[in-house]
């Protein structure tokens, strides 16, 4: 994103325009590194937003509803002092650097003086400050007063502004013509290299821009025009960076305000949506982990048992040798005579055991195998029951687009007791999460957004609906709303690409099965989204025909 002088110069002018004779009504920090000014102009209501994080540091407006921490942050409750009512005289850049300064004029009971709301917009050393008289009042992150620290910033320090970079001042345009003397240079990568306050995008435009004459004289016109046409660039649905000036194929904002708005809401939503994907796989992941423990603990164990027929046959052998062997033996060879080779077996003996109470030895250990082997088995199919309801949510989460989808995951995996889920508090009411709905050739079509929403699409569909589902994946279910009418090829091509788009082969074209819901299944006991079907044909899932 071009955050740079460039771009905060013009940025500066539009909220100069804005801002100047606006009283603060309010301040919030709805996050740990964001402040929100409430500021009235005379005219309008307007909320400011003043963000020193790193990935996404910026002063815009928005009108983005954000929620605030019950306790006010200390710079919070600071910039309150101070600033509660305060008139706004003027915002500017501090020559050009990437430091946006707030003019302000603030009167108390007990005084009136001058301060200054610095914002310096720098990546991971952006920071918001709050100045009186050159002396810091606060700042949102402070540094100590150790020999490693290159600038003081505490309170009761002295401003200093962030050491200058070497580089030529856009302004000096004798020193830019020198800079390009060598017609043979890359301009866009000198711009960056050597002229101040440049992104690299910035130096691309302003050289796509040049159209002849004294490039010199070029990039001063170009950076100091205060022509503006801020635009937003996306691609497959994600923004990828926003522009003071228009960018081909780039979406066309009225504002840079509204622009950066735009750019860092659909920013945040998208971290937040990953971020809550990320939470949600671990979740998966770790019962998972836990169910593979389990499996492979019962594996041991029949391990364990694997011998219990071998132990049988010994039992059986001493059985019918008895009248052969004799107290104190410590082994005995007998002829196997369920070996078709007439071959032996040599079986060890308890010294201090008579021969009868060898066998009955053996036969104990093999009851005693034979009941853990027992025992073992259901737990086994229910271990893997479950692994496979795991494996099941998998591509549920992963195919999750917007918030609504992995909701309905979130809300799944607590019923399930794999994630802790907040309690809706008493008074609200419970937004129902609709299914994933497409319209086609006047059939309505519906996927379910999770296993339980799946059981739920089934058993509110008529018996004549048309069922969709990946052949041997875990995919969501779709049904068709027919209504009693037949469906045509081209729709039910059109569903098959749905649930192939939200199965664990998305991306790939697919078989899906498809047959009326009346021969759907859902055996007693089973898992969310397990069912069982039959009288299905099977016709291929191409994704592609769904993002169509």
């Amino acid at each position: 994103m071009p955050q740079d002088a460039f771009t905060l110069r013009l940025n500066a002018l539009e909220l100069d325009r804005a801002l100047a004779g606006g009283r603060i009504n309010r301040i919030d920090q709805p996050a740990r590194e964001e402040i929100s000014l409430i500021i009235y102009t005379g005219t309008r209501t307007l909320k400011l937003l003043l963000n020193a994080n790193a990935s996404d540091c910026g002063v815009y407006f928005s009108e983005e509803e954000r929620e605030n921490p019950a306790v006010a942050p200390n710079f919070c409750m600071l910039l309150r002092k101070h600033l509660k009512n305060a008139q706004i005289l003027h915002v500017s850049t501090v020559g050009f650097e990437r430091i946006l300064a707030i003019r302000l004029h603030c009167v108390s009971d007990f005084s009136e003086c001058e301060r200054t709301l610095y914002a310096e917009i720098m990546g991971k050393y952006s920071n918001l400050l709050l100045v009186e008289r050159g002396i810091i009042l606060g700042a949102m992150k402070t540094t100590t007063a150790d020999e490693t620290c290159k600038r003081l910033i505490l309170p009761g320090a002295k401003y200093v502004l962030p050491a200058p970079q070497d580089k030529t001042d856009p302004a000096d345009g004798a020193a830019l013509a020198a800079l390009f003397s060598d017609p043979a240079s890359r301009r866009a990568d000198v711009l960056f290299a050597r002229v101040a306050g440049l992104a690299p995008c910035t130096a691309e435009e302003i050289v796509r821009a040049y159209r002849g004459g004294d490039f010199a004289r070029h990039v001063r016109d170009y950076i100091f025009s205060d022509d503006i046409s801020p635009c937003v660039a996306e691609q497959n649905g994600n923004v990828t960076d926003f522009f003071a000036r228009s960018h081909a194929g780039a979406l066309p904002f009225p504002t840079l305000s509204a622009a950066q708005a735009y750019y860092y809401a659909k920013k945040r939503a998208k971290n937040a949506l990953e971020g809550t994907r990320r939470k949600l796989l671990a979740a998966v992941t770790q019962a998972k982990k836990k169910q593979e423990k389990r499996l492979a603990q019962i594996a041991e164990k029949q391990r364990a048992c694997a011998d219990a027929e071998t132990v049988r046959l010994k039992g059986e052998l001493l059985t019918a040798n008895l009248h052969t062997l004799s107290r104190g033996m410590r082994a005995c060879e007998l002829v196997n005579y369920y070996d078709e080779t007439g071959g032996t077996l040599t079986i060890s003996l308890d010294e201090t055991l008579t021969p009868a109470q060898n066998a009955q030895a053996y036969f104990k250990r093999y009851q005693k195998q034979k009941r853990t082997l027992e025992a073992l088995a259901p737990q086994e199919e229910n271990a893997r029951r479950e692994l496979d309801y795991l494996d099941s949510l998998v591509p549920l989460i992963a195919a999750a687009e917007n918030a609504d989808d992995l909701r309905a995951a979130e809300e799944e995996l607590g019923g399930a007791g794999l994630l802790k889920v907040p309690p809706v508090r008493k008074g609200i009411k419970k937004r129902e999460i609709p299914f994933r709905s497409y319209e086609r050739g006047g059939f309505t079509i519906l996927a379910g957004r999770s296993n339980v929403q799946n059981d739920a699409l089934v058993r509110g569909s008529a018996p004549d609906d048309v069922w969709l589902h990946a052949r041997g994946l875990h995919s969501a279910h779709v049904v068709i709303r027919t209504h009693g009418s037949a469906v045509p090829e081209d729709v039910r091509a059109f569903a098959a690409g749905v649930c192939a788009a939200y199965s664990a082969g998305r991306g790939e074209k697919i078989p899906v099965d498809c047959c009326l819901v009346r021969y759907v299944k859902k055996p007693k006991g089973a898992k969310a989204g397990f069912v069982t079907y039959t009288n299905f044909e099977t016709v291929l899932g191409d994704p592609a025909r769904a993002e169509r």
